[in-house]
């Protein structure tokens, strides 16, 4: 009799333990254990991967920096950002595509390569569409900058923002460009963009497609002469290093975008997705303002290192005319007809 009432004993702890088992596998599933969630105290905690090609200390970066902080600070630290720089993830070309396969979550590219994906973006792509850096602003915050981000989303992604990219102008490694026949020739790098090709066809250079990682060495080894980019990432990336002659010419206005994958999207819950959006606009806000001052600071710093900046002594702007024929579609044109109505 005893020995049953042990053996009795014995199943029961048994059986205890199993349910203690059973309860703690339930409870790390429903706290995120998988799918790049940690749990937390009380409840799970979402992080959202985001990758970039640009410089840790470059003004986009720091803007989804403020992205981070703000996103964990309205949702108390349930969502969060792992922000990965430089283009650890790779180059911003095939983060997009990871982001649109479901590899990734989110990242940020120019609106121009973007345009393979959302041709309505490759409208903002055009030279000299706008007319500074106010009426940039006043487009991208109206209705017409919201429709371009939500057009991302029937390729795949949610544009959640624009970030500021600033006015791209040339630079060059061993003469300076002071009218758009001094670049006849010359092997200029740009992104892989089809009214960036055009334009650099049509002041007489040569286009070379060349990613943002790779233009440091190809400007070190003469493998273009030339490139097109905005001051602070002139700067950043160490492009100054090789290529001294800097033209203000300030030829496209291109925006960065913040965008999620759409899947990512749809599993976000309903309070998850309003805190992302508000955060990503207060990014915005912010990053504008951080731009206008590093680069009147990277300026300075440049002209400390021994930059050169030039002054057109001819205007580029009629060379352009001749991208609007062969990189336009009724569609686009409609687009730029409303941004340029705009006052």
């Amino acid at each position: 009799m005893k020995e049953k009432t042990l053996k009795d004993l014995s199943w029961f702890a048994l059986g205890i333990l199993c349910g203690a088992l059973a309860a703690s596998a339930i409870f790390a599933v429903s706290s995120g254990g998988s799918n790049g969630n940690s749990g937390g105290k009380n409840s799970p905690k979402r992080v959202l991967k985001l990758a970039h090609g640009l410089e840790s200390t470059h003004p986009v970066h720091l803007g989804m920096l403020k992205l981070k902080e703000i996103a964990e600070k309205l949702s108390d630290g349930k969502l969060s950002i792992d922000i990965y720089s430089g283009g650890a993830l790779g180059s911003e070309i095939k983060c997009t595509e990871q982001v649109r396969s479901g590899a990734l979550d989110m990242a940020k590219n120019s609106s121009s390569p973007l345009s393979v994906h959302v041709p309505e973006l490759g409208a903002l792509a055009m030279p000299y569409l706008f007319r500074n850096s106010e009426h940039y602003w006043r487009v991208l915050d109206s209705k017409i900058g919201k429709d371009l981000l939500k057009s991302m989303e029937k390729n795949g992604f949610v544009g959640l923002c624009f970030y500021d990219a600033g006015a791209r102008c040339f630079y060059t490694v061993n003469k300076p460009v002071e009218k758009p026949s001094d670049l006849a020739g010359m092997k200029i790098r740009v992104m892989n963009s089809r009214p960036d090709i055009a334009l650099i066809k049509a002041l007489g250079a040569a286009p070379t497609v060349i990613s943002a990682g790779e233009t440091y060495t190809s400007l070190a080894q003469g493998v273009v002469d030339g490139a097109e980019n905005n001051i602070p990432t002139y700067l950043a990336s160490a492009h100054c290093e090789v290529a001294k002659f800097f033209t203000l010419d300030e030829h496209t206005r291109i925006p960065d975008v913040l965008f999620i994958g759409l899947n990512t999207w749809r599993s976000l819950s309903e309070k998850e997705r309003e805190i992302l959006l508000r955060a990503a606009e207060e990014s915005s806000k912010y990053q504008r303002e951080l731009w206008r001052e590093k680069t009147k600071e990277a300026k300075a710093e440049l002209e400390r290192k021994g930059v050169k900046f030039i002054v057109p002594k001819e205007s580029f702007e009629p060379a352009a005319s001749s991208v609007y024929k062969d990189c336009t579609s009724p569609e686009i044109n409609a687009i730029i007809s409303k941004i340029r109505a705009v006052k």
